[in-house]
C-alpha cells in the first residue's frame, strides 16, 4: 500500500509541475490583461485541481494554501476582487512555495509551514482590504489570532452567502464511472462523491452490476459506478471543478434536468432514483411530465413505461457522444521517462545488431539472406525514426518558463523588458531540452542585466523605455538554431579586450579578430560587472553556457553591435542518442564525424601537398581552405596513403577541412558514452560499435579546430 501511495505521489508531483506551469502562464497573461475572464477561469481551475490532488495524497499544507488562493480567485470570478499586481505577486509566491514543498526529499514539508502561514495571512489581509472575509471549515486548518482579528472586522461574506442560498436552484443528473485502474493512480472516487454532497441536496445511486464473480475479482480494480441527482444553487462549473483532476480517468456526464426548485425535496429525489435503479423506459415527453408534476403539485405523476422510447438514463446521457458502457477514446497516454529511455537504448542495440547482420550477409554472398537483411534494415530504420519522434518535445515547453524569469528579474533591476518568443513548436529530444534550461537561463539573465539599459538611459539614447528580449528557434538540417536577441547596449569590444588583459586572459600584444574578442566573454571567471550583485559580477555564467553546449555537441556563436544589442546563436543537434555519421579511417583506426556537419569530401594528392609549400591549405574551386591532418592531431604513426581525402566542414562561420586516410561512407551511429577516464578529453564526443564488432570514436569537430587554433596562436606568440 505504501508503494502504491508513493507512486500516486510521484504522479501528483508530475501533474502538479504541469499545472503550476499553466498557472504561471495564466498569471503572466492576467498581469497584461487583468479582466481576461478566460485566464481567470483557467487559473482558478488549476488551483482547484492542485488542491484536490494534494489533499488526496496527504499534502495538507499545499491543500490549505491553494484553498486560500482559490477562495480569493472565486471572489475574482464574481467581480468582487480585482486582479492587481499585489494579487499576482502573492500567487507567484504560492507557486514558488508549492514547488519547494513537492521538491523536498521524501515529501517533507514541515520546514515550509511558517512561509505558508505567512502567505495565507497575506491573502486574508487582501480580502480584508476589500471588506470581504470567507470562513473555512475547521477541518482544513485552524486560524491564527491575527486572522481571527481580521474576521471580526468583516461581515459582507455572510450576506453574499445568504443571497446565494435564496437564488434559483438547478437539478443535475451526473453519471460517474471511474476506469478500472483508478485506485492504482491513488484516486478515491468516494471523496469526490462526498464533495458533491456538500453542494446541495444529493442522492447517489450505486450500480454494482459490473462486479464479477468472486474468483474473477481484481482487488485493486474499481467495478462500481454511480448516478447522482444533485439540486444546488451552484452552476455546472462548480460540479466540473470537483471532477477536473480525474476527468482523464473516468467517464463523466453532467446534464441539467430541472432549472427550478421543484425537485429540491427528498421525495422527488427518491422517486427519480427509483426510476433509474429500476431502469424504467421513459420518453422525453414523460420526463417533462414528471418534472411538471413535481413543479405544480410537489407530487409525482404516474408515468407508464414506453417501450418504444429511449430509457431516461440514455436520454440524459445523450448530447456529448458518450454512451454508458463505452470506454472514452484515449488520444494520448503518459509514459515514464525511464521507460522511454530504455526503449531508445534497446532500439540502439537493435541498430547495432542489424549492422552486424548486414555485414555478415554481404560476406557470405547469400542472395536470399541479403533480401531478408535489407527488409530488417528497412524496418529497423522505421523503428528508429518512430522511436526518436516519440522522444521529441516542443521547445516551447521551456520557452514559457522564462516569462516568469524575465518578469522577476526586470522588477528586481528596475528595468522594463518585453519578452517575446517564436518557433516554440520546434521539436528537440527531451534529454536535449532538459539540458538547455540552464544555458538559456544564464543567457537571458545576462541580456537583462548587462544588455538592457535602465529606462532613463534608453530614453536618453533615443530608444523606447521598454527593452526587448526575443527568443526564437528553427530547424537547420539535423540541428536546431536557438537565437537570443536583445536591443540593449551591445558589447564594447575595446572594453572586453581591456578587461581580458587586466584579468590575464590574453596578452596585450595578442592580435585578435572581432569574433575572437567576442568569444572571450565565455571564458571562466570573466565578468564586466563592477560590483557583485544577486544577478552577476562573480564571473560565473556564460562559461557555464559554453560547457553545457559543448556537452550537447553544439556550438555557440555571438554577434553584437555597440548600442544596438546582441544576438547569441546556439546550434544544437536534434538528438543525443542516434545520429547519421560519416565513417573515416586513419591508420588502423576508424572514426565517426556527424554527417550533419559535413559539407563535402575532396581528394588531397601529393602534388596538392607539395604546391602548398608546407602549409596545410587546399584550393577548393578557387577558395583557399585550411585543413587539419587527423593523423598528426591524434599522433597516429604509419605511412600516409598517396591520395588522402579531406572532409570539408564549417566551424564558427569558417570553412575548415579534416584530412583522413579514407572516407568509408555513411554510418548509422548509436552514440555510447566513454568511460570516466575520458571525461576531460573533449575532442571525443563518444563512441559507437560497428557492424564487425569494433569500436569507432566519434570526434568533436569544433573542439579539434579550437585546440588547433589555440596551439598555432601560442606558437606565434612564442616566436614573437
Amino acid at each position: 500500500m505504501t508503494e502504491d501511495l508513493n507512486k500516486g505521489r510521484d504522479i501528483f508531483k508530475e501533474e502538479a509541475y504541469e499545472l503550476l506551469a499553466k498557472l504561471e502562464n495564466c498569471l503572466l497573461e492576467l498581469e497584461m490583461v487583468p479582466d481576461d475572464k478566460e485566464m481567470i477561469e483557467r487559473a482558478f481551475r488549476a488551483m482547484h485541481t492542485i488542491k484536490g490532488s494534494s489533499s488526496m495524497f496527504g499534502f495538507d499544507a499545499i491543500a490549505n494554501l491553494t484553498h486560500e488562493a482559490e477562495t480569493v480567485y472565486e471572489m475574482v470570478r464574481k467581480d468582487k476582487v480585482k486582479v492587481t499586481k499585489e494579487l499576482i505577486d502573492l500567487t507567484f509566491r504560492v507557486i514558488d512555495q508549492i514547488m519547494a514543498v513537492i521538491g523536498k526529499h521524501e515529501y517533507d514539508e514541515s520546514a515550509d509551514e511558517s512561509k505558508i502561514n505567512d502567505i495565507i495571512f497575506s491573502f486574508k489581509q487582501l480580502l480584508s482590504k476589500e471588506g470581504l472575509e470567507v470562513s473555512h471549515p475547521s477541518s482544513l486548518r485552524s486560524r491564527s489570532p491575527q486572522e481571527r482579528e481580521l474576521s471580526r472586522s468583516s461581515h459582507f461574506a455572510e450576506q453574499d452567502l445568504a443571497e446565494e442560498t435564496k437564488s434559483t436552484k438547478r437539478t443535475y443528473m451526473i453519471y460517474f464511472r471511474p476506469h478500472h485502474d483508478i485506485f492504482l493512480k491513488g484516486l478515491n472516487p468516494l471523496l469526490l462523491l462526498s464533495e458533491l454532497c456538500q453542494l446541495g441536496r444529493c442522492t447517489i445511486i450505486t450500480h454494482t452490476d459490473l462486479i464479477p464473480d468472486l474468483e474473477d475479482i481484481d482487488p485493486e480494480a474499481c467495478y462500481t459506478y454511480w448516478d447522482v441527482f444533485l439540486t444546488t444553487a451552484e452552476d455546472i462549473n462548480a460540479i466540473r471543478d470537483i471532477f477536473i483532476f480525474v476527468e482523464d480517468n473516468c467517464e463523466i456526464k453532467i446534464n441539467v434536468i430541472d432549472t427550478g426548485n421543484s425537485l429540491d425535496n427528498e421525495e422527488a429525489h427518491k422517486h427519480l432514483s427509483n426510476i433509474i435503479f429500476e431502469k424504467a423506459e421513459l420518453t422525453e415527453k414523460d420526463v417533462e411530465g414528471l418534472i411538471t408534476g413535481w413543479r405544480n403539485t410537489g407530487k409525482h405523476n404516474e408515468v407508464k413505461n414506453n417501450s418504444t422510447g429511449d430509457s431516461l438514463q440514455d436520454k440524459l446521457q445523450q448530447g456529448g457522444g458518450m454512451v454508458r458502457g463505452h470506454q472514452m477514446e484515449v488520444s494520448s497516454i503518459r509514459v515514464a521517462a525511464n521507460k522511454l529511455d530504455k526503449l531508445v537504448n534497446l532500439v540502439g542495440e537493435l541498430v547495432t545488431v542489424q549492422a552486424r547482420l548486414s555485414q555478415a550477409v554481404i560476406t557470405r554472398n547469400d542472395p536470399e539472406m541479403l533480401l531478408i537483411a535489407e527488409e530488417i534494415e528497412r524496418l529497423t530504420d522505421d523503428l528508429r525514426d518512430s522511436t526518436m519522434n516519440v522522444r521529441l518535445v516542443p521547445i516551447g515547453t521551456i520557452f514559457n518558463r522564462f516569462k516568469r524569469l524575465v518578469r522577476d528579474l526586470s522588477n528586481e533591476l528596475g528595468k522594463e523588458v518585453e519578452f517575446t518568443t517564436r518557433g516554440g513548436e520546434t521539436e528537440l529530444d527531451k534529454n536535449v531540452i532538459e539540458k538547455l534550461n540552464d544555458p538559456l537561463v544564464h543567457i537571458i539573465r545576462n541580456s537583462i542585466d548587462h544588455g538592457i539599459e535602465p529606462p532613463a538611459n534608453r530614453e536618453a539614447s533615443g530608444k523606447s523605455r521598454r527593452g526587448m528580449v526575443h527568443l526564437s528557434s528553427e530547424y537547420s538540417g539535423a540541428n536546431v538554431l536557438i537565437k537570443i536577441r536583445d536591443d540593449g547596449a551591445g558589447i564594447d569590444l575595446k572594453e572586453i579586450r581591456k578587461d581580458a588583459i587586466e584579468k590575464g586572459l590574453i596578452r596585450e600584444d595578442t592580435s585578435l579578430t572581432e569574433r575572437d574578442i567576442l568569444s572571450i566573454i565565455f571564458s571562466p571567471g570573466f565578468s564586466t560587472s563592477e560590483k557583485v550583485t544577486k544577478v552577476s559580477g562573480r564571473g560565473v555564467g556564460l562559461d557555464v553556457v559554453k560547457r553545457c553546449i559543448d556537452t550537447l555537441r553544439g556550438t555557440v556563436d555571438i554577434d553584437s553591435k555597440k548600442g544596438r544589442g546582441m544576438i547569441i546563436t546556439l546550434k544544437i543537434p536534434l538528438t543525443l542518442a542516434i545520429i547519421e555519421g560519416l565513417l573515416l579511417k586513419v591508420g588502423d583506426n576508424q572514426y565517426i564525424l556527424p554527417l550533419s556537419a559535413v559539407e563535402e569530401c575532396i581528394e588531397l594528392t601529393r602534388q596538392d601537398v607539395a604546391g602548398a609549400h608546407g602549409r596545410h591549405i587546399v584550393n577548393v574551386r578557387g577558395r583557399i581552405i585550411p585543413y587539419i591532418r587527423l593523423r598528426d592531431f591524434l599522433n597516429i604513426d604509419g605511412t600516409m596513403p598517396d591520395i588522402e581525402q579531406i572532409v570539408i566542414t564549417e566551424v564558427n562561420g569558417k570553412k575548415v577541412g579534416l584530412a583522413v586516410d579514407h572516407v568509408i561512407g555513411e554510418h548509422q551511429t548509436v552514440i555510447k558514452s566513454l568511460g570516466r577516464i575520458y571525461r576531460d578529453v573533449d575532442v571525443l564526443s563518444g563512441a559507437t560499435i560497428l557492424g564487425n564488432g569494433k569500436v569507432a570514436i566519434i570526434l568533436n569537430i569544433p573542439k579539434i579546430v579550437e585546440y588547433t587554433e589555440s596551439k598555432e596562436m601560442t606558437m606565434v606568440s612564442g616566436s614573437a
